[in-house]
């Protein structure tokens, strides 16, 4: 398992990468990663009274998904993140309640949401078990968590090209996009090193969650987590 850098670290470099992030995301999955985010949602089956809690936001996408189905709040710790977040829930007409916080220690009353979601943040936390422990806590009891995260492609067709990809193409695209190379890196490695869904289910199931499961899409190149509170 790779070791993440501390919080000030990831801060700088996503504070760094904001500016080209959306085109990134959307470039280097194909466009993909829409429809992972789509699925996130259909799986929850959220109602118009739900308070959901969308947790390292980033510029708000999966958030933004949520929105037209729920009531939805949204937290991330990097500010040039969240303000684009902004931008975009304004230019949708799409409410989002928006605050800076750190997946560590968020400031919301225990049992306040029915449910919670990531996006690709999971990973970048300093202390996994921690955050873990702070989403069960902010969901009301039998509330949801949905966690939407990179993995290993099961498929043996797919494993020597999903390398290559992710050590070659995805670090040389991101530094000529972005200009951030360290980012870019950081980021192959850390899918590399992420535990794998086994492995993360069992820790959802250490930090108090049942029901849990999970769900490969395309390949197996990222997953769908959902575990009960």
């Amino acid at each position: 398992m790779s070791t993440v850098p501390d919080a000030p670290t990831i801060r700088r470099m996503f504070a760094g990468v904001a500016p080209r992030y959306d085109l990134l995301n959307h470039l280097l999955s194909l466009g993909i990663d829409r429809r992972w985010r789509r699925e996130v949602v259909s799986d929850l089956g959220l109602k118009p009274t739900d308070l959901v809690l969308d947790v390292c936001c980033g510029t708000g996408d999966l958030a933004l998904e949520i929105a037209p189905r729920a009531r939805c709040s949204a937290c991330d710790f990097t500010w040039e993140m969240l303000t684009r977040a902004r931008r975009k829930s304004i230019r949708a007409h799409l409410p989002l309640q928006l605050a800076a916080a750190d997946a560590l220690h968020l400031p919301f009353p225990a049992g306040a949401f029915d449910a919670a979601t990531v996006g690709f943040g999971v990973r970048n936390l300093e202390h996994l078990g921690a955050g873990l422990h702070e989403l069960r806590r902010v969901l009301r009891p039998n509330g949801v968590l949905a966690i939407l995260e990179f993995s290993q492609p099961t498929h043996p067709l797919l494993q020597v090209p999903y390398r290559l990809y992710l050590h070659g193409l995805l670090p040389l695209v991101g530094r000529v996009v972005s200009k951030k190379k360290e980012a870019y890196r950081y980021l192959a490695d850390s899918i590399a090193g992420f535990p794998n869904p086994d492995t993360l289910s069992q820790l959802l199931i250490d930090q108090g969650f049942h029901q849990v499961s999970y769900r490969r899409l395309t390949g197996g190149i990222v997953a769908i987590h959902k575990a009960v509170a």
